[in-house]
């Protein structure tokens, strides 16, 4: 990972800026700190879809079902069980 920060110039609609500028002042942050975060929540929410989207394409689907339609096992545990 990169480390340090960049200076990056960002035009934002005035109801957005509005909008940052209250919520950074209730979270007791800076408006360059929340936007920051915004953006880094952003990056791994994408990263989260794709790792997904990547184990989806080798997912052995028939195994699955196979493995859910076991007669044999545990029962769940305490709470876990489907309702």
């Amino acid at each position: 990972m990169i480390t340090g920060s960049k200076t990056y110039p960002l035009r934002l609609p005035r109801s957005v800026k509005a909008a940052v500028e209250v919520l950074a002042e209730q979270e007791g942050v800076s408006v360059n700190q929340f936007i920051a975060t915004a953006v880094a929540e952003k990056l791994t929410a994408m990263s989260t879809v794709q790792f997904f989207e990547e184990r989806r394409e080798r997912a052995d689907f028939p195994a699955f079902r196979r493995l859910m339609r076991r007669k044999k096992g545990q029962s769940p545990c305490s709470g876990d069980e489907l309702r």
